[in-house]
């Protein structure tokens, strides 16, 4: 859903790009950047101390938007690449688990609960990768692609309710990972 709203903050989104694209830093750089504060996250998620929730969840924001940053350092500096796109996405996929895994230590969620988020969420992925192995596009199909899911863990667990953001995670997930399967089987033709 979040995707859709990119083309509206294309100019916003651009202007980010330019200026971190100044410092001189490869996208690859600020993609290793994004994983570090996700990492970061989930330390202080795992160490459940006073307001963890809270410094947690401004972690994994700040996260998220060093996840912009990357693909727009790349697209302004026009080195986008096979290889940048493949970090992207695999570094992305740590930085989900090691979230869900700080999650987890720290005692927010029952263990099945945060099994459920991360396999859901990866399946969500796995779906969307496979789809585009054989020629369907799936970007921005379902309602809670890893922006919608990381945005809820860090926003609702901001209030200290992070057991029922992944529970919400969960329903989000479920209902794109069959979407995406829905629309992957309507866009193959056998």
């Amino acid at each position: 859903m979040l995707n859709n709203l990119r083309e509206g903050l294309k100019p916003a989104l651009q202007n980010i790009g330019k200026v971190f694209a100044s410092t001189g830093l490869s996208a690859n750089f600020w993609t290793a950047v994004g994983l570090c504060f996700a990492f970061a996250s989930a330390i202080v998620y795992a160490i459940h101390l006073e307001y963890s929730f809270v410094l947690g969840g401004i972690l994994l924001l700040v996260s998220g938007f060093f996840d912009i940053v990357d693909g727009q350092v790349a697209r302004i500096t026009g080195k986008t690449s096979k290889k940048g796109a493949f970090l992207d996405s695999v570094f992305d996929k740590i930085a989900e688990v090691a979230i869900f895994l700080g999650i987890l230590i720290g005692g927010y969620s029952q263990g099945y609960l945060v099994l459920l988020a991360i396999g859901l969420s990866l399946l969500v992925s796995y779906t969307r990768a496979r789809a585009e192995s054989l020629g369907v596009q799936l970007q921005g199909i379902g309602i809670g692609e890893r922006a919608e899911r990381l945005l809820v863990i860090a926003i609702i667990g901001m209030i200290n309710f992070l057991n029922y953001a992944v529970v919400i995670v969960v329903i989000i997930a479920a209902i794109t990972f069959v979407q995406r399967i829905m629309a992957t089987a309507r866009a193959i033709k056998d």
